[in-house]
């Protein structure tokens, strides 16, 4: 059965409602906005500007744009011309010709040339949360009625879809900041611990060196024993205190660090090898990060591995599967429900689920353990 062009025009439109809805992160959502936009109104480029406090943009993205020309531009622009204009309005903004208006002051010279325009403001009640823009229509008659009205529906989900990944944001900063607590506790209780026992293996080889040295310089193996550990459970905490550089680096170069600078602060072997996987959303890369920490710190501190490996691989269907394996004592299948407590896999479970995701384990004692989460493709 033939579909007319209005079934055609809606089904694109709920995709890219339904594509908007599905992200979490900020700015997931700004991309999916503009390129949805951008697709959906058949333009050339589209934009949305996230003001700040200061005159300019917090955040700025654009679709059309490769990104050699994005750096060739130069610095964001500042809340001027037109751009100013859609910040304090409620309707839309219509041009001809964008460079004929008298608002218009001109671009870098690295700038690609636009003439029709159309753009308005996304709103939340009161509050700008951006400013929404197209350019370049392809076709001989520019942006039209339908246009604005498609690109106004499209505002009204985006404000739903930023506020919801705002909300998010916040709760996951809370709940960063409530691990960090937990860790700093962690870090009390275990470098507390050994070192009240190297202080009192310390005075214990003092009060033997005299009358008994052998047994003196054993429990001064001990001290450099405990001293080690000590190091080690320091080294760890401050390693997963430090902030992660996902946002910038991105899930790779992360996991790449991370597991470089464990195996510098430990004494078994952790090495990391990735095939092929791509840019993922980042619920997935941030639940695919926090997986593989609870796995390698598990790995790290109860298992007694002397080789812990990390494999990130792409799927067929273009998503990614993460595997951290150790050497260590493993568990017996039916210790699952008290290893799942001890080990973190409940929580492991639920990040993966999550974000779409699946977590299996796979242990047996003396033979190591295998922590495996696979992520769909977009």
């Amino acid at each position: 059965m033939h579909k007319g062009p209005e079934r055609t025009g809606l089904a694109a439109v709920s995709t890219a409602l339904l594509a908007m809805s599905r992200r979490l992160e900020v700015r997931d959502v700004l991309r999916t906005i503009v390129v949805s936009a951008r697709e959906l109104l058949d333009a050339e480029y589209a934009a949305l500007g996230v003001p700040d406090d200061h005159g300019g943009f917090a955040q700025f993205v654009v679709d059309g744009i490769s990104p050699e020309q994005w750096r060739a531009i130069g610095p964001l622009p500042r809340q001027h011309g037109i751009l100013a204009s859609m910040l304090h309005k409620d309707a839309p903004e219509r041009l001809a010709d964008v460079r004929q208006d008298p608002r218009f002051g001109g671009w870098p010279s690295a700038h690609p040339e636009m003439s029709d325009f159309l753009g308005l403001p996304v709103r939340d009640g009161e509050e700008i949360l951006g400013a929404l823009f197209l350019a370049n229509k392809r076709g001989p008659d520019g942006f039209t009625d339908e246009d604005e009205e498609l690109l106004d529906l499209l505002a009204q989900h985006a404000a739903i879809a930023l506020t919801n990944a705002r909300l998010y944001e916040r709760s996951r900063e809370l709940t960063i900041a409530e691990e960090r607590s937990r860790l700093a506790h962690e870090l009390h209780d275990a470098v507390s611990q050994k070192l009240f026992s190297l202080r009192l293996t310390a005075q214990a080889a003092a009060a033997l060196v005299d009358r008994d040295p052998t047994r003196a310089k054993g429990e001064l193996q001990q001290v450099s024993a405990l001293a080690a550990e000590a190091a080690d459970e320091l080294r760890a905490a401050v390693t997963e205190l430090r902030p992660a550089a996902l946002d910038e680096d991105g899930l790779v170069a992360t996991l790449r660090t991370h597991v470089h600078v464990l195996d510098r602060a430990h004494t078994a072997h952790v090495t990391f090898t990735c095939d092929g996987v791509r840019a993922l959303p980042a619920t997935q890369e941030e639940a695919l990060l926090r997986v593989a920490q609870e796995a390698l710190h598990n790995a790290l501190r109860h298992s007694g591995a002397d080789r812990v490996e990390v494999t990130l691989a792409r799927t067929p269907g273009g998503g990614a599967v993460l595997k951290v394996l150790d050497t260590g004592k493993g568990f017996a299948p039916q210790a699952v429900r008290r290893a799942g407590r001890h080990l973190g896999l409940v929580s492991m479970r639920d990040r993966a689920s999550g974000v779409g995701g699946r977590l299996t384990e796979n242990s047996e004692p003396g033979r190591g353990t295998t922590i495996e989460m696979e992520v769909p493709g977009g």
